[in-house]
């Protein structure tokens, strides 16, 4: 399979370098380059790229704002490149690959490109699991339009397969930077997906975040128990325990009551 790559730079000696590092990858084929955000934006927009190379600071309209005015059903993977690396934890928060310092290394740059296969073949079968999934979920009755949808399977990757784990069945999802695991019953899942991109998706009602690197199933907690400090730790019915942000005590609460 080609992976049809859009290069985006302001520079013509940083395209021309992306682009000679592109043709040692046989199955990188360039479909254009752009020199300005506004260019780029056009570009994905008549004929949606598989990759693009992204350079961050740009004159008129930089990496970031480029990504903002793109529809997200045509944002394809995205792989960072800049002379800057102040940028790299915003370019992770939203979801890039990776990212490229300037001047780009030959080693680096295949291991982006190995990143960015592996990302796509993934991604392709995630997707006909979701699509399925939603025709199932669909067929069993249809919803108002104006009710939110949340996801009550996960489809997951795991080596040649694809897991699908039910969201009942799922007793708390940790954080692990770029990824996250999925905990249910006896098995953990790692899923690259970001918990604030994850915890959108789950019901409020059966999920709760109760940390910057936690989110729980209700349904699992067995117990409260207090610590020093007003600190408190989430005993679950397995025996895990977590800890929980101070202050979310009375959310915590909150939420058990209605369940």
């Amino acid at each position: 399979m080609k992976i049809r790559t859009l290069i985006v730079d302001d520079e013509p000696l940083a395209r021309k370098r992306i682009r000679l590092l592109a043709q040692e990858e046989p199955d990188l084929e360039c479909v254009g380059e752009c020199s300005s955000g506004p260019d780029a934006i056009a570009a994905i927009g008549r004929n949606p790229p598989d990759l693009a190379f992204l350079d961050i600071q740009m004159p008129e309209m930089d990496g970031f704002e480029v990504l903002e005015k793109v529809p997200r059903e045509r944002l394809p993977a995205i792989v960072f490149t800049t002379a800057y690396d102040k940028h790299a934890v915003r370019a992770f928060e939203i979801h890039a690959l990776d990212y490229l310092l300037k001047p780009i290394e030959p080693n680096r740059f295949k291991a982006a490109v190995a990143r960015v296969r592996e990302h796509l073949r993934t991604q392709q079968t995630s997707s006909a699991a979701r699509g399925l999934l939603e025709l199932l979920a669909s067929r069993k009755g249809s919803t108002a339009p104006s009710t939110t949808q949340y996801l009550t399977r996960l489809p997951i990757k795991t080596g040649d397969k694809v897991a699908v784990i039910k969201t009942v069945d799922i007793d708390t999802i940790e954080s692990a930077g770029n990824y996250v695991c999925v905990h249910a019953g006896k098995e953990s899942f790692i899923l690259r997906e970001t918990l604030n991109a994850l915890e959108t998706q789950l019901d409020p009602e059966t999920f709760l975040r109760v940390s910057r690197s936690a989110i729980i199933n209700l349904d699992r907690v067995k117990e409260l128990q207090p610590m020093f400090k007003g600190e408190h730790i989430i005993v679950l019915q397995n025996g895990k325990r977590l800890a929980m942000t101070r202050g979310l005590l009375r959310d915590v609460e909150q939420a058990l009551k209605f369940r």
